[in-house]
């Protein structure tokens, strides 16, 4: 019960639309009070939860429908500005009955481009937590546009586990897991245990999206797989179904699929650079000594005289992306250039690295095949 303990001691639980909205986009205040008594539960037994929840888009297109003239994506934001008021006064009510302060916190895909505003976030949600205050985290959909929203609040979930060091994300859908096959084909099964010897699965899983949700099972698998290299224990389970959280907690034999975590831990920086692929400014390519030195054994930095162009605008500070001379991806590093000085220092022995080895991640595929 001990390695339990650790292992729940900050705990990140994401809910989706479809498990706490109606069929008519309406909030099921039924069913968000029975998530929040199991998450009640864990917060007086001495555990950090921080909640990830989606339904405010959904909660505001039951409330009002758009004039004619009203565009698609202004639409979107009425309804986010609306149901985001709703959704955060039923927490925080509901909440209330247990004694539980709730805090909201909206953020956005720029908010985790910046390392700056990045540990900012972090300090804020720390700080709620030393304070007894549950996090109550959403996308900022009133300020998103479409190049910059998360693919879905799995993808949100996935940062904001990461970023906060838990050591568990339990992931709340309208189904039980991962299938075999589609849910509800003959001789489907769930799949209880996912780790590195059990082979992509993503042939199995249905790539369309159901009722509320802007994500599907493929996103909420690539992620938990990502998630779950870094270190933390992944849980896709059924929201449906009452006290399934502390039934995880407890290790109750209840349905659900666990996406194993790594043995190693991941550091801060480099959870970072992990989850910034979609925020990289431009890329710079190398050569083959450089690709061998980077996915070897010994930890080095990318010099100048490694890299043969460079592609794009960035400043210093940015992300960029490392290609090799094929154009294929061996990584991600925060530059210590901008495109310009860069480019004018190709192939040059320069003291100062363009990417520091604390500051850069390398594709594991990449590294494993160059180490076999």
């Amino acid at each position: 019960m001990k390695n339990n303990f650790i292992k729940f001691k900050r705990i990140a639980i994401k809910v989706g639309s479809n498990v706490i909205s109606c069929q008519d986009g309406s909030l099921n205040v039924g069913r968000m009070l029975r998530l929040v008594e199991d998450i009640a539960v864990l917060c007086k037994q001495g555990n950090e939860v921080i909640l990830i929840t989606s339904g405010a888009v959904a909660a505001g297109r039951g409330e009002l429908v758009p004039s004619k003239k009203t565009s698609e994506i202004a639409a979107k934001q009425i309804w986010a500005a609306v149901g985001q008021v709703k959704l955060m006064s039923n927490y925080q009510f509901l909440f209330g009955k247990y004694g539980i302060q709730a805090g909201q916190m909206l953020a956005t895909k720029e908010s985790f481009r910046d390392r700056r505003h990045y540990l900012n976030m972090k300090n804020c949600i720390t700080a709620m937590l030393e304070n007894k205050v549950l996090p109550v985290v959403n996308e900022n959909d009133t300020a998103s546009v479409n190049e910059l929203m998360f693919t879905d609040n799995d993808e949100l979930s996935g940062l904001i586990s990461s970023m906060m060091d838990c050591r568990t994300l339990i992931v709340l859908t309208n189904v039980d897991g991962i299938f075999n096959a589609g849910p509800g084909c003959p001789g489907a099964e769930l799949i209880r245990e996912i780790g590195p010897g059990t082979g992509d699965l993503s042939q199995f899983i249905l790539s369309s999206k159901s009722g509320m949700g802007r994500g599907g099972m493929l996103t909420k698998y690539s992620n938990a797989c990502r998630i779950a290299a870094e270190g933390i224990d992944v849980y896709i389970a059924n929201g449906n179904r009452d006290s399934i959280i502390s039934d995880i907690v407890r290790g109750k034999d209840v349905p659900y699929s666990h996406f194993m975590a790594s043995t190693s831990r991941t550091n801060g920086v480099k959870k970072w650079l992990t989850h910034s692929d979609t925020f990289a400014r431009g890329a710079v390519y190398i050569n083959e000594g450089a690709r061998s030195a980077l996915t070897g054994d010994k930890a080095t930095s990318l010099l100048m005289i490694g890299i043969t162009r460079v592609e794009g605008y960035f400043k210093k500070g940015d992300i960029v992306r490392i290609l090799d001379q094929e154009g294929n991806s061996v990584g991600l590093g925060k530059s210590q250039y901008d495109s310009k000085k860069a480019e004018q220092s190709i192939g040059e022995k320069r003291e100062k690295p363009l990417i520091l080895y604390d500051y850069m991640v390398i594709n594991e595929n990449i590294k494993e095949a160059a180490q076999v």
